[in-house]
């Protein structure tokens, strides 16, 4: 009882808890270690067999095939990897939502991992750093990449240019137009950035030729980003969520949560976070996973998504399936096994454009398959509204990806506050909104 009293009044005091630079961690963990029945592997789109490792070495380097088929649990971050999440800010503080919690009169807790914080505004820099330092010690020398949002964009850009590399990044056109000032920002870099579908590879130019006004989407991008690496000398791509090097990266995210509930003797009750590609939410849960799986924790893990791109939720209306598809439009990327939209969807110009993808990562799709994970899908005015109130009560203008976490955090306290009951919910803020208040006052009618 006084053990309960205690963690109660520990719990309560919380604002903020922070670690140390020496508390990074050392080392990855690599969900494929633990999926039951293992991870169903990526196959070669001309003879459906198990991709081999070579087949990988036109896009990538030898250092991330090698974490991308890796089945160890554990694999060490390097020091120089280290250093660079240290410049960036990590590890990132967790904070108490006290102030919505107040605002929503619920008795549940509410917690949030900030990865807004990172000098580009994202999570996306923890795998960017990994990937652009692989790359580099391989003597790559350009990068290409997609971007939705120009989060990731914004991420590579600066990950290439902290180790001298030059980076051309496909942004979706849509977001290209709404969200002028990341392309500013990757520019400011040094990387060449371009509307996608663009006149800049042969894919983009039939696209263009088919729908000149198309407005184009991340399986696009990925196709002329994977069309320029394979035709440039010394270049290589890049991705920024859905593989399974990716996923790995993020992982810094949730051990470090780990540390911060165990500080405050708090164990979640619910873990949310937005889910496009799902690397935001890979790199938050998957370490709590891994204690539920032996069975050190009782938490449900909840990936939400926009109802217009309903990956995962979208199995039940029969709008998607869990099949073998392409990761890009153009049908150049080996075939995964994931929850599909179906790799030519062509999604709504919505305003959460990371969240636009047509698939998710076979990590999380094979985790949802199971009955590990949870999903739900929320509309679009919703996710704003949700982020106005977190705004005016926590102070922090979060971006359209994150307001999905946010609207379903507040949703289950809402459901705790109806009930009576309490629990410990802990979302991932995966980015700030700064570059998005155009869509913010078109949303809000501001």
């Amino acid at each position: 009882m006084a053990d309960k009293v205690i963690s109660e009044v520990k719990a309560r005091e919380t604002i903020k808890v922070t670690l140390d630079v020496d508390e990074i961690p050392k080392k990855w963990y690599n969900i494929v270690a633990d999926i039951p029945g293992g991870l169903p592997p990526a196959l070669h789109p001309g003879t459906k067999e198990p991709l081999k490792p070579s087949e990988w070495e036109a896009i990538f380097p030898k250092g991330l095939i090698r974490q991308e088929l890796s089945t160890e649990r554990f694999i060490d971050v390097p020091d120089e990897v280290r250093e660079a999440l240290a410049r960036i800010g990590r590890p990132t503080p967790l904070y108490r939502a006290s102030r919505l919690e107040k605002a929503l009169g619920t008795p549940a807790r509410i917690y949030y991992k900030r990865e807004d914080l990172s000098p580009t505004g994202s999570h996306k820099p923890n795998t960017a750093i990994a990937q652009a330092y692989f790359n580099f010690i391989e003597g790559v020398d350009h990068l290409t990449t997609e971007t939705g949002a120009g989060q990731w964009g914004s991420a590579l850009s600066s990950a290439a240019a902290y180790f001298g590399m030059k980076c051309t990044v496909f942004m979706v056109k849509s977001s290209y137009d709404q969200k002028p000032y990341r392309k500013y920002v990757m520019k400011l870099y040094g990387a060449d950035v371009y509307a996608s579908p663009s006149d800049r590879t042969e894919f983009g130019r039939k696209t263009l030729e088919k729908d000149p006004c198309c407005a184009g989407s991340l399986g696009i991008a990925i196709s002329e980003a994977i069309e320029l690496a394979v035709n440039s000398p010394n270049t290589k791509y890049s991705l920024g969520s859905v593989l399974n090097h990716v996923m790995l990266h993020q992982t810094v995210i949730g051990q470090e949560a780990q540390k911060q509930l165990a500080m405050i003797d708090e164990k979640p009750d619910k873990m949310i976070a937005c889910v496009g590609g799902g690397s935001n939410f890979a790199g938050f849960t998957f370490p709590f996973i891994y204690e539920k799986l032996k069975g050190k924790n009782d938490a449900r893990f909840i990936a939400v998504e926009p109802e217009s791109v309903p990956s995962l939720t979208g199995i039940k209306s029969g709008r998607s399936r869990y099949d073998y598809d392409f990761g890009d439009t153009a049908g150049m990327t080996p075939l995964l096994k994931m929850y599909t939209l179906g790799h030519d969807f062509m999604p709504d110009p919505i305003h959460a454009g990371g969240l636009r993808y047509h698939g998710m990562a076979p990590t999380v799709s094979a985790l949802y398959d199971k009955g590990i994970i949870d999903a739900e899908a929320l509309p679009q005015d919703e996710t704003f509204v949700a982020g106005e109130l977190f705004t005016r009560t926590e102070g922090i203008i979060p971006a359209p990806e994150s307001c999905h976490a946010i609207a379903s955090a507040i949703r289950h306290a809402r459901e705790c506050k109806r009930l009576n009951k309490e629990e410990v919910i802990v979302f991932n803020l995966s980015g700030h909104g700064l570059l998005d208040l155009q869509n913010y006052a078109t949303m809000l009618g501001m």
